[in-house]
């Protein structure tokens, strides 16, 4: 079979990016499809917006809080459309920055959604009545990285509303007066707390006791206390009755619980869903079920030409997983048996970026009970170390579960920088290191990372109270 390009991409977000950009380099001959725009949900409404508003939204607290303090009398700006100056930059950045890195790949940018035509074979756009499409690639390996889409669940009435996903709220033409949002997980935690500092009254309402289900529940609680200081209104234990719209244009969400929360506009942030209607995996001999594309260690589909990375076959869906496994599924490629690498084994830690910032890697203390494993908890807190305390940002912790021989299973930071210190134990827990790697390792001072140290620190600590060290302690000094 002759084949138009070695390497094949459908969906041009984090993972399809990684691909495309590096098989490139490789002096491959590559084609990308992207039936939106170019770096997928992340760059345009999903990483990248969001974390734009939420500077925006603390800096705005931060003015809120001097404030407070009465260091000077300030006036509260007023940010009347954030999302005008988040779009123009992400034009620029999409423009400027991303299309550079790709010009060696052969762009097929909105021109339709891809279809499989036969296991080597993707049509893209519209196909004629003869069953010819606009533009059909053949190629030799196929990469599908199409991602996911926002969920919106069947609640009553949902579709007399306008409902608010990612997709379309950084579009918004001003910050909204209300604004109540369903669900509790990272998105609609960050948003939350972005529409609350930047003036916009929020109301969550959550199905669950806590906000981010399975997250550590110190971190959960320094959220929600922080949420309640702010305003924000948790909703708990509830299960949405009916939705309708107000006479003013908003929306009303009634509970069964007895619960009726009025609001300017609805944001359904209630989790993630799979769609591959248009791509035709049957035709390609690749099984899919609800919970994704289902691939082996190695990212290759039930086709072995084909790899599905990413959030589509379902492992982790955070952009840099997505990113790492595109990495990992090319290098397959070129590799050998014995070489290939298993994704699965690579550690992937994760940040929800609220203020405070929740980070964390590793299984959980349910998955360690589960698994029988014996560990301990060693804890240092942010309102102890004397650079957090001046600096006004001594809310949260690090915790890191290990064990009497320093072997790490998992850490939590909170706080201030805690997305940056928390690849420090990502690293540690790949390479297999121990407690007292992390204790003989310089830490500059005096960043929060140096909280880090003060673990290792904490567990030698603990080690020296052991009688039989400390005999051996004083007989060494002694000689």
């Amino acid at each position: 079979m002759a084949y138009d390009y070695d390497v094949l991409v459908i969906g041009m977000g984090p993972a399809g990016m990684a691909v495309s950009a590096m098989a490139a380099e490789m002096d491959l001959k590559v084609c990308g499809i992207e039936s939106h725009r170019l770096g997928g949900e992340c760059m345009n409404v999903g990483c990248i917006p969001s974390k734009a508003l939420l500077r925006m939204a603390k800096t705005r607290n931060a003015v809120r809080l001097l404030d407070r303090m009465e260091l000077e009398t300030v006036s509260l700006p007023q940010v009347r459309n954030p999302f005008q100056r988040i779009q123009s930059d992400i034009h620029y950045i999409n423009n400027s920055k991303t299309k550079r890195m790709f010009e060696k790949v052969d762009l097929v940018l909105q021109q339709g959604t891809a279809s499989f035509v036969d296991p080597h074979t993707v049509a893209v756009g519209d196909f004629q009545e003869d069953g010819t499409a606009e533009c059909t690639i053949i190629a030799k390996r196929i990469f599908i990285a199409t991602g996911t889409q926002p969920a919106i669940p069947p609640f009553p009435g949902i579709d007399s509303v306008e409902v608010l996903t990612n997709n379309n709220l950084f579009s918004l033409d001003r910050i909204p007066e209300s604004l109540v949002i369903l669900g509790g997980g990272a998105i609609a935690c960050e948003m939350a707390q972005a529409f609350s500092r930047l003036g916009s009254r929020c109301t969550m309402i959550i199905r669950g006791p806590n906000l981010l289900r399975g997250v550590d529940a110190d971190a959960v609680k320094l959220l929600e206390d922080t949420f309640q200081q702010e305003g924000i209104e948790i909703l708990r234990r509830q299960t949405i009755q009916q939705i309708m719209p107000t006479p003013e244009g908003g929306v009303k969400v009634l509970t069964e619980e007895g619960e009726v929360v009025e609001a300017e506009k609805l944001l359904v942030a209630t989790g993630r869903k799979m769609d591959f209607s248009g791509l035709n995996l049957e035709k390609a001999g690749v099984k899919y079920d609800s919970t994704g594309i289902q691939v082996n260690p190695y990212l290759q589909t039930s086709q072995k030409h084909i790899f599905a990375v990413g959030d589509c076959n379902g492992y982790a869906q955070f952009s840099h997983a997505a990113m790492h496994q595109g990495m990992i599924a090319l290098i397959n490629t070129l590799m050998p048996h014995p070489l290939k690498q298993d994704f699965r084994q690579f550690v992937v830690p994760w940040t929800v970026f609220t203020e405070p910032q929740i980070s964390h890697v590793g299984p959980s203390e349910e998955d360690l009970q589960a698994q029988k494993t014996a560990y301990e908890t060693v804890q240092v807190r942010y309102e102890d170390y004397g650079a957090a305390i001046a600096e006004g940002v001594d809310i949260g912790f690090v915790k890191v579960l290990t064990n009497a021989t320093g072997k790490l299973f998992a850490a939590t930071v909170v706080g201030e920088g805690s997305g940056e210190m928390v690849n420090e134990w990502g690293l540690a827990i790949q390479r297999k290191l121990r407690m007292v790697d992390i204790l003989f390792l310089q830490h500059s001072f005096p960043s929060m990372a140096f909280l880090n140290k003060r673990i290792a620190e904490t567990w030698m600590m603990k080690r020296m109270k052991l009688s039989w060290l400390r005999a051996i302690t004083r007989t060494l000094y002694r000689l």
